[in-house]
């Protein structure tokens, strides 16, 4: 790839209108918030969309032909989300554009469908402190990350979570409570690279840590598409003589 990356970050963006707790945090909404941390690397072109933008909820064929990752926060209307954007979604993901699923996207369409489980797991939401570990320090998401960072209030994602087992678990998270959870967790689907990390609820200030914002980069860069290609199942001619004959 050359230039910068195509990022489009998506939200429902429906939190931080009807929620006074959210719109104190998030006041222009969590997403430009997380494009604020892509842009001041320099090395990404950012742009918006949300669940009402549209009637395609801002994933128009065009938008994603010109993204190279999808960054995506969603939790009360996952089922507003409308079935044909998924599945545009999921055809961009096989065919090479990256994919960035943030905290309670975990139960967004359009994970579910790429992971094919159900991406259930316990949750606790009392504001306890959260200790993220990075197990994968050589991984690419891991560059310039500590050994550990917390955040001084979060909610609870906890084991089990119902997800196949991933490429490659990047981050360990303990809470407060007691709880462990595979927090950064990487899957590859066709030519596309998935991202799920857990940190994010909406009623702390998350996006504005500096490691969270680091880990958001550092992912986007990773899942840049490395190919941009349908998946076909062609039939093919012989590339040498058969003289092989059924009897």
């Amino acid at each position: 790839m050359s230039g910068k990356i195509r990022v489009t970050v998506w939200n429902e963006f429906r939190h931080e209108i009807r929620n006074e707790r959210v719109k104190a945090v998030y006041p222009d909404g969590m997403h430009t918030v997380i494009g604020e941390g892509l842009l001041e690397t320099g090395d990404f072109e950012v742009k918006y969309a949300w669940l009402d933008k549209d009637p395609e909820h801002g994933l128009s064929e065009e938008v994603l032909q010109n993204t190279d990752v999808l960054v995506w926060w969603g939790h009360m209307a996952h089922a507003d989300v409308k079935d044909e954007i998924v599945d545009r979604v999921q055809k961009h993901i096989l065919q090479g554009m990256g994919l960035i699923v943030l905290h309670s996207g975990h139960f967004s369409k359009i994970f579910r469908r790429m992971l094919g489980t159900t991406c259930s797991l316990k949750w606790r939401e009392v504001a306890e402190k959260e200790r993220i570990w990075t197990v994968e320090p050589a991984h690419p998401i891991a560059q310039g990350l500590p050994e550990h960072f917390e955040l001084p209030h979060t909610e609870m994602y906890g084991e089990r979570f119902d997800i196949p087992t991933p490429k490659d678990v990047v981050f360990i998270t303990w809470y407060e409570g007691g709880e462990v959870f595979r927090s950064g967790v990487t899957f590859e689907r066709g030519y596309g690279r998935i991202f799920y990390f857990a940190p994010g609820h909406e009623t702390f200030p998350i996006f504005r840590d500096a490691n969270i914002r680091r880990v958001i980069a550092n992912a986007a860069r990773w899942a840049a598409p490395r190919i941009r290609r349908e998946i076909t199942c062609p039939s093919v001619p012989a590339l040498e003589d058969i003289r092989t004959k059924p009897e």
